[in-house]
């Protein structure tokens, strides 16, 4: 991929390379991140329609709180997502196997995400879905535009990595042995901070590093990104509400 120089006399090369030092054709990577966004427009539009349903026809979110049987499912739906990322992560290069374990992945998720919001007021959600939105879009810009001037987010990867591992800790700590409203108030402005570096450094790395055929895992690294936020931002609001 690095090994053709960018040259002014490529058919390719109309736009103008996207970082300083940029060696492939501009127009193949703007391709490559013109296809990622695109599926993670679908997989949110997946889950909009997934999370609507469940909470708008109200049977749904009752089996699962009210049933033993309900109660089962759901934590097979929480454990689906982790279990799909292996095999995903394995043939992520390997279509249409890709795409189906990406359905799976994006389906499983999206009825999650729907119980969650099933049980948080019409306000709260709204709240979360507009901060989402803007974060997400403030944020992207703001990385290409560094990305243009030369900044590299790289650096990110550990320190993420280990506040990560501190906010998986510190939930597990809430399970048993929570806190009150005040310490998930906490957890969620720290995932909301995370994560919002976890945009910028996923987003670097999707125009500096992804290969041309891992459009899957770029897109599954972004999607998580955008929903775990919009989850931190959704347990600050309910939390103060």
């Amino acid at each position: 991929m690095w090994s053709q120089p960018y040259r002014k006399d490529d058919l390719e090369s109309g736009s103008r390379p996207l970082y300083p030092m940029m060696l492939e054709s501009p127009e193949l990577r703007w391709s490559f991140i013109r296809k990622i966004y695109s599926i993670i427009a679908v997989q949110l539009l997946v889950t909009i329609a997934v999370a609507a349903t469940v909470v708008s026809y109200h049977p749904i979110a009752n089996f699962f709180v009210s049933t033993g049987a309900g109660l089962a499912l759901y934590i097979v739906l929480i454990i689906i997502p982790f279990i799909v990322l292996c095999p995903l992560y394995y043939y992520h290069q390997r279509h249409p196997v890709n795409y189906l374990l990406l359905g799976i992945f994006t389906i499983s998720l999206a009825f999650v995400v729907g119980l969650t919001c099933a049980f948080t007021s019409g306000k709260v959600i709204l709240e979360s879905v507009i901060l989402t939105v803007v974060v997400v879009i403030a944020l992207t810009l703001y990385t290409f535009w560094a990305a243009r001037r030369g900044h590299d987010f790289n650096f990110l990867g550990p320190f993420l990595t280990g506040a990560l591992l501190v906010l998986i800790v510190f939930s597990l700590i809430q399970v048993f042995f929570p806190l009150g409203k005040l310490s998930v108030m906490i957890y969620g402005c720290l995932a909301s901070i995370i994560f919002c570096g976890y945009i910028v450094y996923d987003t670097d790395n999707l125009i500096k590093r992804y290969s041309y055929d891992e459009y899957i895992w770029a897109a599954v690294s972004l999607y998580l990104d955008i929903i775990n936020l919009f989850l931190a931002l959704l347990t600050i609001f309910r939390s103060a509400e």
